[in-house]
């Protein structure tokens, strides 16, 4: 089945990690791709390992005016955005004394004022050319609770989570269905620096963190970006239509919601 023929879909931070493998799994699926990344070389070498279903675009999530033209390019590319994946993101971590406003800045910048731009920019064209779409936002299991060395990160995840409560239940009247997807702990380039935080401020060998989490998962394993992408295809399908400001454990049981 090619769940998303003819659709045409922007991702953002897509160059590398989990929203390549969405970029991969969306062409596969029959779907136009523009991989969107603040590195525009890294974009284009990604977008030309997909062919003629890729093309890439440079975007800063942090600074609205490179969010909108982005999207502007993306547009002139495909001709519409039928979907947007919110994938751009940072990690930081530190105990509560240590925050930095210049840490919290950055990861609020990129993680909640990034997606809620990149969102607002592709709904206007959406609803500009009407028909709908489909909005996914990249939330994490972090945002379903504290951590005590990552408060800045929880956080600005748990905001991912609310706002895509609000803009689903103010979009969907132009038939636009905003939900989000809630990794747990993702194996790739991302935890190799997640576990490098660890390392220095729990004095942990490296890899040992990551171990640890591992273990933890009852499926038994961290997760992977291809476990990731099942669901990021269905809610872009039309057999996620009746679906509206939900966010989905993608997590292999880690959490319960």
């Amino acid at each position: 089945m090619n769940w998303l023929e003819g659709k045409c879909a922007l991702i953002t931070g897509a160059a590398r990690g989990i929203g390549f493998a969405f970029a991969q799994a969306y062409a596969r699926e029959g779907a136009r791709v523009v991989i969107a990344d603040i590195d525009k070389e890294a974009a284009q070498k990604a977008a030309e390992t997909l062919g003629s279903a890729a093309t890439a675009v440079a975007m800063d999530v942090s600074d609205q005016r490179s969010v909108t033209e982005g999207v502007d390019a993306a547009v002139d590319a495909m001709g519409r955005i039928d979907v947007l994946i919110n994938n751009a993101a940072i990690f930081s971590a530190a105990p509560i004394v240590d925050i930095e406003p210049a840490d919290f800045q950055r990861v609020f910048a990129i993680n909640v004022a990034g997606t809620l731009f990149a969102l607002q920019a592709v709904a206007r064209h959406m609803i500009a050319r009407g028909g709908g779409g489909k909005i996914i936002n990249i939330a994490s299991q972090a945002g379903r609770r504290g951590e005590p060395l990552v408060a800045v990160y929880c956080a600005s995840k748990a905001a991912v989570i609310s706002l895509t409560q609000s803009a689903g239940l103010d979009l969907i009247k132009h038939g636009i269905n905003v939900n989000a997807i809630s990794p747990g702990v993702v194996d790739g380039d991302h935890w190799d620096g997640v576990d490098a935080f660890f390392a220095k401020l729990e004095n942990k060998a490296p890899g040992q963190k990551k171990n640890e989490v591992g273990e933890g998962v009852p499926f038994g394993r961290m997760g992977t970006a291809d476990d990731l992408t099942g669901m990021a295809v269905f809610l872009a399908s039309d057999e996620a239509d009746y679906i509206v400001a939900q966010t989905y454990n993608v997590d292999g049981g880690q959490w319960m919601s």
